[in-house]
């Protein structure tokens, strides 16, 4: 991160990109080593270097996080050229309180016994790192441009590219 841009400028551009894409990968450390990912709801709220999500205390993801707590989670929103990368310490939570404030009726889907479930609970991701691709021109721009690099010879202009340590 640059020494000029503070950790709030870096949570607020981190939040303006990932506000509004409702899934992540998750990706966490089998027991073998192997990286394992899937698709993981991120619950709606403002980032603020955490990210929270639903799921059972009865996953494997949850084993893998007790026995390795380094996670990744990556966004896509490839109709506006939009990519995120963070990475951070995973734990999970029971924190009833935390759970009501995040509940949403749709998690019924699949939690049927809502917060009443008694394997539901909050995976939390202290987010430790993170790095960016934002192009925001539209895919005509982003063609010419291609076009141009091939012809010059010169690297092509893929947008704007930060990695940032919280």
């Amino acid at each position: 991160m640059e020494d000029d841009k503070t950790r709030a400028e870096a949570i607020g551009k981190l939040n303006d990109l990932i506000n509004d894409i409702d899934f992540a990968m998750l990706t966490t450390v089998d027991t073998d080593g192997v990286l394992r990912s899937r698709p993981m709801q991120t619950q709606k709220a403002e980032f603020d270097g955490e990210l929270w999500f639903f799921t059972s205390d009865k996953t494997h993801k949850v084993e893998e996080i007790e026995r390795d707590n380094r996670v990744n989670a990556s966004y896509a929103k490839p109709e506006d050229n939009v990519y995120v990368s963070v990475s951070g310490a995973a734990s999970i939570s029971k924190d009833r309180a935390k759970m009501e404030e995040f509940w949403n009726p749709i998690l019924k889907a699949w939690f049927p016994k809502g917060l009443d479930d008694p394997n539901i609970c909050l995976l939390k991701v202290d987010v430790e790192q993170a790095e960016y691709w934002d192009s925001p021109s539209s895919t005509l721009v982003q063609i010419v441009g291609f076009v141009k690099a091939i012809i010059t010879g010169k690297r092509a202009d893929g947008g704007e590219n930060e990695k940032i340590n919280l």
